[in-house]
């Protein structure tokens, strides 16, 4: 009998963190969940906490941590309840928790994602910026400690697929190029002379992923794909220049791996996060998803095209920072975060998030990695020069 594996899921509320609970919830006999997180979704972590059981919630905004610790007691739950940024760390080092899903967006997954690398657990890695912002430190705790690092973004999780064995940050042998593959998102047709009239509802309308907010805003600008090909970079141990992007709007081909004997090896799934989390739950073996299977008859031609770089200048300037390296992905991400908030927010048009990045990426010098205090300290000019910018 296979001994249930403990799974800490960090930010369990979004759209990955559901998916994942609905893999696990397949494969009851396999799997334990041993701690929640959200940042402010009590309600809805509450019911998770009473479907799953797990030893510890966190909640990091403390407003509704009354109501929740009331719903857990009421429920029977014997469940912990931790507060604020720094218990993620906790959630994410739990004794009991064989593997680690770090699906936070953005820079506040950073520490706890590093956290789960230097304990020497099983990261399922769905939050790239952590990998983006400090890919030399978070390889090297992996390295150190014995962690496994698996990727969770289905372009990633397909080249992992297509490739042999590798440690993160290796290149593998014989491989020429790795190709990721971008939708193009809502706007791959509008205009780029339309820009400025775009709004925060048709920007999350993706016609192919069901995403939070902010990653649907960086597919729509392609700063998702950009941040993407940052972190294949670093994954992967490829030079700049050997990651490409092509635009496939089917979104059934993931990414995929060309030799140098000419051979490309490509994963093609339907356009659903629960393929990669439960390649990644059970690698190296492989679990019932919930997936419907591909129907390679229905699906007719499939399109490839060259990104248009003169109309979605976010990938261009996120190649740049892959380029430069040390410091500038950070800074990158960090006024992309700014920028995007201030667009859902109505502060900033859509055609400024490149432009608030481009001022940020030449106002901050760019610095070599040498510890996470470089990360923190690139990552908070960024935004306070992100931020004085949209202020105007």
């Amino acid at each position: 009998m296979i001994a249930r594996k403990g799974v800490s899921v960090l930010g369990s509320t979004g759209s990955i963190g559901r998916s994942t609970l609905d893999v696990i919830a397949r494969h009851p006999d396999r799997f334990k969940v041993t701690a929640l997180t959200a940042r402010s979704q009590w309600k809805l972590l509450l019911e998770q906490a009473i479907d799953h059981r797990p030893e510890l919630v966190v909640l990091v905004e403390p407003a509704n941590a009354p109501e929740l610790q009331q719903g857990l007691r009421a429920a029977g739950l014997s469940t912990e309840l931790m507060t604020g940024a720094e218990a993620l760390e906790t959630a994410a080092t739990l004794a009991s928790a064989d593997c680690v899903m770090a699906a936070i967006v953005g820079a506040a997954g950073l520490a706890s994602t590093l956290a789960a690398a230097h304990a020497g657990r099983r990261v399922l890695l769905a939050n790239k910026e952590a990998l983006v912002m400090s890919g030399p430190l978070l390889l090297d705790a992996v390295r150190a400690s014995g962690a496994e690092l698996l990727p969770i973004d289905s372009e990633h999780n397909a080249i992992f697929q297509c490739l042999p064995p590798i440690r993160p940050g290796v290149a593998a042998p014989g491989v020429r190029r790795l190709w990721l593959t971008a939708s193009g998102g809502p706007f791959l047709r509008l205009p780029a002379s339309e820009f400025p009239q775009v709004t925060p509802e048709s920007a999350v309308a993706h016609p192919r992923w069901r995403m939070g907010q902010k990653i649907s805003v960086d597919s729509a600008t392609l700063m998702n794909k950009g941040l993407e090909l940052i972190e294949a970079q670093l994954l992967f141990g490829m030079s700049p220049g050997t990651v490409e992007v092509v635009v496939h709007p089917e979104s059934i081909v993931h990414s995929l791996v060309e030799y140098t004997d000419g051979s490309t090896l490509a994963q093609l799934g339907n356009p659903d996060m629960r393929t990669p989390i439960a390649h990644a739950l059970g690698w190296p073996d492989r679990l019932e998803s919930g997936v419907q299977s591909l129907d390679m008859l229905a699906l007719g031609s499939l399109r490839f095209e060259a990104p248009d770089r003169d109309k979605f200048r976010c990938l261009v300037l996120a190649e740049a920072a892959g380029r430069v390296g040390g410091t500038a992905p950070a800074i990158l991400n960090a006024a992309n975060e700014v920028a995007v908030e201030a667009f859902l927010e109505r502060r900033l048009n859509f055609d400024g998030i490149p432009m608030v990045i481009d001022h940020v990426l030449s106002q901050i010098a760019t610095e070599a990695v040498t510890g996470l205090a470089d990360v923190l300290a690139a990552d908070g000019a960024a935004r306070r020069a992100a931020a004085a910018l949209i202020a105007g």
